[in-house]
């Protein structure tokens, strides 16, 4: 597996092994990783609660046209 870096993202990673919390450059990803997974999988479980709210909710008598064009104004 070949991963490219920005020069930002390759500083980031020498600074966290440089810290001394890390031992080496693979132990810092690995943790981003990991981290990102449960970020995911924490982001699709609220998406999913805020959905059955909606599918369990009263009906509203807003459409959806409406709803963008209220958006539209208030931007």
């Amino acid at each position: 597996m070949n991963i490219s870096f920005t020069k930002k993202q390759e500083e980031y990673i020498s600074k966290q092994v440089d810290s001394g919390e890390y031992q080496n450059n693979s132990e810092v990803i690995r943790d981003a990783l990991r981290l990102h997974q449960i970020y995911r999988h924490k982001v699709i479980a609220d998406l999913r609660v805020e959905i059955e709210k909606g599918w369990n909710g009263p009906d509203s008598d807003i459409s959806v046209d409406d709803i963008i064009a209220s958006r539209k104004q208030a931007q």
